[in-house]
């Protein structure tokens, strides 16, 4: 008979199936698996909760994730162990199949390597806002492969570690404070000195901006629907949305109450037909008009 792996263990498995000792070694070999899980499982909880203070986040979720994928392995192996499976077969079987899964598993392995440098570069960390590319959300675990993230709108995103490596990250909550910029257009005829002072007012009487560092007021361009100018106030990252509405709607009355124009484009629409007909409509009344006066 061919020394194999599995007509092996179907032909032991066969014969000793209804016999009251294969039970018995049955049952030690689960209770055997089972203890080894529940050390591993118990080994998980008191790393966890001795390294919360000491190492970062998703440095102890990789920890983490080690051990329990080893207690996994380790209860696997002892299982097939037990019931007779040659590992030295299977571990063949696997060196073969190894070479043609690493081809195709070229990208995870990419991503696997790109996972380690960012748990050890820590561009950002578990609980963390961050934008990648045109997603923004809160990081909500960094993985071996890939990174999870909650969306504001409460979606669901993985983005594989690869691509985070390869392209820009901001993180948005890495600095305890941020600025807001406003750009805000006047029109040409306003008095600039004045637009820069209200702006000023606007952003000292805001609750939300801080004094220092203090707000910046740049007189950015001549732009074509008037004159651009830029207005960045400091704040507490929590307050963003409070700040953004709060400045915007005080721009907005204060404007209005000094008179401040703020300009928006305005186009002109040559509808050709009509115009034509009314240009040649004109034409002859004025033309009627000065017969009679000839007249």
């Amino acid at each position: 008979m061919d020394n194999t792996l599995l007509p092996d263990s179907i032909d032991h498995f066969i014969k000793d199936a209804l016999t009251p000792e294969f039970w018995s070694k049955a049952f030690t070999i689960l209770v055997t698996a089972i203890l080894i899980l529940v050390f591993f499982r118990i080994l998980r909880i008191i790393l966890d909760r001795g390294m919360k203070k000491s190492i970062p986040e998703q440095k102890a979720q990789l920890i983490l994730k080690a051990i329990r994928y080893t207690g996994w392995v380790i209860a696997i192996v002892s299982v097939l162990q037990s019931v007779g499976v040659n590992l030295s077969a299977l571990l063949g079987a696997a060196g073969i199949a190894g070479i043609a899964v690493g081809f195709a598993a070229q990208t995870s392995i990419s991503n696997l390597i790109s996972g380690i440098f960012l748990v050890f570069e820590k561009p950002f960390q578990i609980s963390d806002v961050i934008q990648i590319d045109d997603i923004s959300g809160t990081v909500m675990s960094i993985d071996l492969l890939s990174v999870k993230l909650q969306t504001f709108d409460n979606r669901f995103v993985r983005i594989p570690n690869e691509s985070i490596i390869k392209t820009n990250v901001i993180n948005l909550t890495r600095f305890p404070i941020r600025r807001l910029d406003i750009y805000v257009n006047v029109s040409y005829n306003t008095d600039l000195k004045k637009a820069t002072d209200v702006l000023k007012d606007i952003a000292s009487k805001n609750i939300y901006v801080l004094d220092n560092p203090s707000p910046l007021i740049l007189i950015d361009k001549f732009d074509i629907p008037g004159v651009s100018i830029l207005l960045g106030v400091w704040f507490e990252r929590s307050n963003l949305i409070e700040i953004k509405n709060t400045i915007l709607m005080d721009i907005q009355e204060r404007f209005a109450e000094e008179g401040i124009e703020i300009p928006y484009p305005k186009r002109d629409v040559y509808i050709k037909g009509i115009v034509e007909r009314e240009s040649s409509e004109r034409k002859l009344s004025e033309k009627d008009l000065s017969e009679r006066d000839l007249s």
